[in-house]
């Protein structure tokens, strides 16, 4: 019976430390399936029209008139890339960082920036007619400038150009 009783008592410690291994091993993180990376690659004159992008990664593409017309590309990172006369026309860039990007002479025509960070980024003579940039973060400069040109409402969401930037009601 005390044979029994340590056989027992061993095989419970065995488990127990087995156990607390399994509590304090750190487990790899696993990555997101399907997940696309253009980090660094060249896009230029693409066509990614209505594609699912969400989530994707384009850190520092070369992405000059690429389109992403009616493109899904919420929660995707587009970090110092260049989007010049990129059209993103009724895209959906809903929780999306943008930083350091330049989308100077881009087509964002009722595209949805809800939530995206936009920080660091230029929108220089880009048509901004419709989009909606409710809670989105934006450099208070960028704003002041994309307040002077902003109008339209977008169909998606229904919200004002100028009510979702925080403008003032009168033109300057």
């Amino acid at each position: 019976m005390k044979k029994f009783l340590l056989r027992l008592l061993g095989l419970m410690a065995i488990l127990l430390l087995a156990w607390f291994w399994l509590l304090v091993n750190p487990k790899p993180a696993f990555a997101q399936l399907n997940t696309i990376n253009y980090s660094n690659t060249n896009l230029e004159n693409r066509d990614f029209t209505n594609a699912d992008l969400a989530g994707v990664t384009f850190v520092a593409a070369e992405m000059r008139g690429t389109n992403f017309q009616g493109a899904n590309l919420t929660n995707a990172i587009l970090t110092k890339g260049v989007l010049l006369k990129a059209n993103l026309e009724g895209a959906n860039l809903t929780g999306a960082l943008v930083d350091r990007v330049t989308l100077d002479g881009a087509n964002l025509k009722n595209a949805i920036f809800t939530e995206a960070t936009l920080t660091r980024s230029r929108f220089y003579d880009a048509d901004i007619t419709g989009a909606d940039f409710s809670d989105a973060i934006i450099d208070r400069y960028q704003v002041s400038l994309l307040c002077e040109r902003a109008a339209g409402i977008n169909p998606v969401t229904n919200v004002a150009t100028r009510e979702s930037l925080g403008c003032r009601n009168s033109l300057n």
